[in-house]
């Protein structure tokens, strides 16, 4: 009679190691090579990426024509963010368990993409969590910001600067945990190729780190100036007596 641990074993997904993905003995469930090229996967998702944004830019023209560009280029970034956020990596986090065998359009990117972080293939823990956060919270709010602004709303900035800390804080602890792995525990999974770790591990993710960081130094540059006009109005002596106070010492 088979034991408890055979019966679990044989009714368990495929484990294999014969793949191209860092460190070369993880197990991958089920795993399959994806079906299409590197090229025909990229050229798909910067077609999507297109079509967001150039949907995104003849709406707001239509219906917002006055609003600066600076603004419109704001809602241009939360409205493909918020797109990646929550359809891309929402994918990710719904199905983590079957990304080996995945041969769908949003699998084989991920496959794709995980030549240069194997912990996609693997349902990592950490991965997992930071994924489904993003996907399930700041995907949502990036397309209330995206509202927000079209409207001048008073919660415009706040909830951008919740999203763009929530961005960052998200992105350093993907490089640091992957950092501290490969240094401390000497464990690798990102492949050594230029495109994998310095194009698709560095720079994809990086630009999460740019123009979330660009919005953020906006919104709380704004929320200091709205916060000095109404201290200003709410406390107008603080400010006269300073100036007479200049006048005074110029004086003597």
């Amino acid at each position: 009679m088979e034991s408890a641990f055979q019966v679990f074993n044989s009714s368990s997904p495929l484990m294999i190691t014969d793949h191209p993905y860092y460190p070369l003995q993880v197990e991958i469930a089920s795993y399959l090579a994806n079906e299409w090229s590197m090229q025909i996967l990229l050229a798909a998702f910067a077609t999507i990426c297109a079509a967001v944004l150039f949907g995104t830019l003849l709406t707001v023209n239509r219906l917002h024509p006055d609003l600066p560009s600076v603004e419109k280029a704001s809602i241009w970034w939360f409205i493909l963010s918020g797109a990646i956020h929550l359809f891309f990596e929402g994918y990710f986090s719904l199905n983590h368990t079957r990304m080996g065998p995945a041969q769908d359009l949003f699998g084989q990117l991920w496959k794709e993409y995980a030549l240069s972080d194997s912990r996609y293939l693997t349902s990592d823990p950490f991965v997992l969590c930071m994924e489904t956060v993003t996907a399930f919270t700041w995907g949502p709010l990036c397309f209330f910001v995206a509202a927000f602004i079209t409207t001048s709303h008073p919660l415009r900035h706040p909830i951008q600067i919740i999203v763009c800390v929530g961005q960052i804080y998200g992105l350093i602890l993907y490089y640091a945990t992957s950092m501290f792995d490969h240094y401390y525990k000497e464990v690798t999974y990102s492949r050594p190729e230029f495109l994998y770790f310095w194009g698709y591990y560095f720079f994809m993710n990086f630009i999460w780190m740019i123009f979330p960081g660009m919005l953020l130094v906006s919104s709380v540059r704004t929320i200091a100036k709205a916060f000095t006009k109404l201290d200003k109005l709410e406390n107008p002596t603080k400010y006269s007596n300073g100036k007479t106070n200049g006048c005074a010492k110029k004086d003597l």
